[in-house]
């Protein structure tokens, strides 16, 4: 079953800041400060959903967790690292840089781009048919700070605006917010974001006079919901970018992880009028210690190059250069596998499916009588369950949840910005095994119980 819809469309926009105060009352009392003192997005639940879940983790250590989103860890080796270096610089080495250039490479500042972009390039070519110009790749740390950097050169003026499925990743809006970039949100359903709304949203936000720049999506297998966006619906995305004269900005980290059948194509691929700016990461695939993320912006820009070089400008004031140790693990990592994700993740990606089978089983048995009044989504991929409960499933109630019956979750509505989802929990089934999956399905149906009785 598919989570319920949740509320009718709204905006998020950037926390208003505080009313202006005198000199005397605003300055700091011996270097002490206050969050009005700071900037508004602090405050805002965007950016303190994630650390709410660690501190509850952090309390609780021996709570069964479905919370964390990470990726399985049972294939890491301290040793794979040494070998993925090795394998780059031998690389490098087969490329005609002398001893002293393959040092400095991995020593040094490096190009601002990145130094594994021609290897990503052939990595999309090989696992998702993508053609792509190695120029209009940058390398980022994490994809966090590529978010950050196109929302950046999108946000002009305060009319712009820019569309997210709800419920959806919090950091994304998290970004968002840091860039003071209104958020507004479209209604999703089975199939992810639903592009009768998105075009409803933007007449809106035109008849408000605002300036639609920009709409996220995950096609596959969406953080938190699941849900997969079939190919029809993507082929109409990409008509109403073109209609409407907006970009899409695709999110790409789970797709490789899917129930064995064939993979759908993504939006870049179909993608013909350059509409797509393309997000990639190689925390899910490969491991997240590394922080290599990327973004694919090859729109051409009237006075020269395309959009990529423009978010460099942006990144050589952030982070000035993604580190080139971390980009030479990766990149050590892709030619060991043929620049194959898809096969380097397939030890992992097995195991997910397992867990995913467990999971949506386990809930089956435990809550499969309509009177518990509980429902769940049955995603065919990705990392995460969304269930539906008839009670408020908020932070208290997970506090309690994970202080009385030893199991912890994530409460949905942290992904809809404050607008839904107050009866929903996302389950991530990612990093337990089968067993730990089964105790932690019966301390949440005991948690349930104590709710509804």
């Amino acid at each position: 079953m598919s989570p319920a819809p949740g509320p009718a469309a709204g905006l998020l926009d950037p926390p208003r800041p505080p009313a202006p105060a005198s000199a005397s009352a605003s300055a700091p009392a011996g270097g002490v400060l206050s969050t009005a003192d700071l900037h508004a997005s602090l405050t805002d639940p965007a950016l303190t959903s994630m650390t709410l879940l660690n501190e509850v983790t952090g309390r609780y250590p021996q709570a069964v967790s479905f919370a964390a989103g990470r990726p399985f860890e049972g294939g890491y080796e301290v040793a794979a690292l040494h070998r993925h270096l090795e394998t780059y610089t031998r690389h490098l080495a087969g490329q005609g840089l002398d001893p002293d250039q393959v040092t400095r490479a991995l020593f040094q500042y490096g190009h601002t781009k990145g130094i594994i972009n021609d290897l990503i390039a052939r990595h999309l070519a090989v696992d998702e048919q993508l053609t792509v110009d190695p120029a209009s790749v940058v390398v980022t740390t994490g994809c966090q700070e590529a978010m950050v950097l196109v929302l950046r050169a999108l946000r002009r003026d305060p009319r712009d605006v820019v569309f997210a499925a709800a419920p959806t990743y919090v950091g994304f809006t998290g970004a968002a917010r840091l860039v003071e970039m209104p958020v507004r949100l479209v209604r999703e359903g089975p199939g992810g974001l639903d592009p009768d709304d998105l075009e409803d949203q933007i007449r809106r936000a035109r008849a408000a006079g605002l300036n639609p720049r920009a709409c996220y999506v995950i096609p596959d297998f969406a953080n938190p919901g699941g849900a997969a966006m079939p190919v029809a619906d993507r082929e109409r995305l990409l008509r109403i970018a073109e209609r409407e004269n907006i970009l899409l900005l695709e999110d790409n980290p789970y797709s490789m992880f899917h129930d064995g059948v064939p993979r759908r194509p993504t939006l870049k691929s179909l993608d013909r009028g350059a509409r797509v700016v393309y997000f990639g990461s190689f925390a899910k695939t490969a491991f997240p210690g590394a922080r290599i993320g990327y973004v694919i912006a090859d729109q051409p820009v009237r006075e020269g190059g395309v959009l990529a070089d423009q978010l460099a400008k942006l990144k050589s004031m952030l982070t000035l250069n993604t580190s080139s140790v971390a980009q030479a693990a990766i990149g050590g990592l892709l030619l060991e596998h043929g620049c194959s994700m898809e096969r380097a993740s397939a030890p992992a990606a097995e195991v997910y499916r397992r867990n995913r089978h467990a999971l949506l089983d386990g809930l089956a048995r435990r809550f499969g009588d309509p009177a518990h009044g509980v429902r769940w989504n049955t995603p065919a991929g990705g990392l995460f369950a969304v269930v539906t409960v008839p009670f408020r499933a908020d932070d208290a109630a997970l506090d309690d949840s994970a202080r009385r019956f030893g199991v912890l979750w994530t409460p949905m509505h942290h992904f809809y910005a404050g607008t839904g989802g107050t009866e929903q929990l996302r389950l991530s089934f990612s990093v337990l095994t089968p067993a730990e999956i089964d105790t932690g399905l019966d301390r949440l149906a005991a948690f349930v119980a104590d709710r509804t009785h």
